[in-house]
């Protein structure tokens, strides 16, 4: 799937990744409604790897362009 159409999903919940990774990466996620020091905080994706639990992710171009992306359970 390209990037357009998996972000709907990835927007409903679901775990995403791209088959061209490593493995190393297990998926990335949406979190949204976060509270910090009592404020909002705007949405933003994680992404859950393999021995350093989740980092902030931020699509490259390439993640963008790629038609590699598919649901993960």
């Amino acid at each position: 799937m390209s990037f357009e159409e998996i972000l709907p999903k990835l927007k409903q919940g679901a775990k995403i990744i791209r088959t061209g990774w490593s493995g190393f990466e297990l998926y990335v996620t949406l979190v949204e409604g976060a509270i910090f020091d009592d404020s909002p905080v705007t949405p933003y994706f994680l992404i859950k790897t393999a021995d350093e639990g989740f980092s902030s992710f931020a699509p490259t171009v390439c993640d963008i362009l790629a038609n590699d992306w598919k649901i993960v359970e």
